[in-house]
């Protein structure tokens, strides 16, 4: 052994052995292995909730790839540089929200798209990760616990792309936008204090919201969440399909491609919004708890990565995008549940659709930057 010793070179050791291949790609192994068996079996279910289309399950596997080749490219930069594009990114992300509400391209009575020629573009996708990004950036650069008028200038921060996207009309995305800011000034160490105090103020906002801000269709989603009886054939008609595929799906389900609710057709949206509805009716609460426990692994990880994170910036953006990706899973299950609005938000990773799910993997490429930055920094 002390002669192995004495043949070693000198400036070798555990701190200085060259880094792995994952290391060299800026890669987390754990998240990515994670990210990879979600994918493959959201695949599984999305070709049943497709009515068996191989089209749609190609479609939604090139969308896949690019979402992949994202990641590793956002992966690649330093949360160091991030943190200097972040305000840059939210600036163009407002600049082009104003342009949707000025030549803005509508759909259903929403304006919501930017006509770039060959395809539509979605400005409010950016500020997904601008959002709680800038928070990141303003809130890394300042002493924390934030003083009151730092917190004033996050939520003017969060209030203005907000304010654009409630306009188009697209509350839900509002919703998100507005949460993954809120959670990066809570990952900042505000006081609860102030969350108690906030949450207060949002109570009773409910009834002036209700009549000033809120569309009537969506008062009629709230008014349908509370008693979808009352239109079974209207508005209340997802709901009560969706809790019926899940209620009859039991502990084992009824089988791959086997559903009644969503083969038949009496499910609607079956392949974006409502796929955890097929989920449950197909593989029963075992197939659930497995999803679950995919999501609740991936979500331990990210967490993890922000506890590790050698800067402010990384550690609140790490907590923001993480605690997003949450907000994700709780709306969209809960709401197929019947116990939350519908509001259009997609299963994440699951669901049929290609800007989510690129929006999201480049919110875990920003992780797994986070997760090397040690690495970097060091270089």
């Amino acid at each position: 052994m002390s002669e192995y010793v004495r043949q070693m070179p000198e400036n070798v050791g555990p701190l200085t052995r060259p880094p792995g291949l994952a290391r060299k790609m800026h890669v987390d192994t754990s998240l990515l292995v994670l990210l990879l068996i979600l994918t493959v079996y959201g695949l599984f279910v999305l070709y049943s909730a497709s009515g068996q289309s191989m089209d749609a399950v190609v479609r939604q596997g090139r969308y896949f790839v690019l979402a992949y080749v994202v990641m590793f490219a956002m992966a690649q930069f330093s949360p160091v540089r991030w943190s200097r594009w972040s305000p840059w990114g939210y600036l163009l992300g407002v600049a082009l929200l104003t342009a949707v509400a000025f030549a803005g391209v509508g759909a259903k009575g929403a304006q919501r798209w930017l006509d770039l020629g060959d395809f539509r573009f979605q400005p409010s996708e950016i500020m997904k990760l601008a959002v709680p990004m800038t928070i990141a950036w303003y809130l890394g650069a300042r002493v924390l616990p934030p003083a009151p008028r730092h917190v004033v200038v996050c939520l003017l921060l969060i209030a203005i792309p907000c304010g654009l996207i409630i306009r188009q009309p697209d509350l839900g995305t509002s919703l998100l936008i507005g949460a993954s800011g809120l959670f990066g000034i809570f990952m900042a160490g505000i006081s609860w204090r102030f969350i108690f105090g906030t949450g207060l103020v949002g109570i009773l906002s409910a009834w002036p919201a209700w009549i000033f801000m809120l569309e009537d269709y969506q008062k009629q989603r709230i008014l349908t969440l509370l008693n979808p009886e009352s239109d079974k054939l209207g508005a209340g008609w997802n709901i009560i399909q969706s809790k019926t595929a899940i209620g009859s799906g039991g502990w084992s389900g009824k089988g791959w491609t086997q559903g009644t609710q969503s083969q038949l057709d009496f499910l609607p949206e079956s392949h974006t919004d409502f796929i955890i509805a097929v989920l449950a009716e197909e593989f029963g609460l075992q197939g659930v708890l497995l999803l679950l426990s995919l999501y609740l692994l991936i979500l331990f990880r990210a967490f993890w990565i922000g506890v590790k994170a050698q800067s402010s910036y990384g550690r609140i953006l790490c907590g923001s995008i993480t605690l997003t990706f949450f907000v994700y899973i709780f709306v969209n299950m809960g709401m197929v549940a019947g116990l939350l609005p519908v509001v259009g938000v997609p299963l994440p990773l699951v669901s049929a659709g290609g800007t989510s799910v690129v929006t999201l993997m480049a919110g875990f490429g920003l992780l797994m930057a986070v997760s090397t930055e040690k690495r970097v920094v060091g270089q």
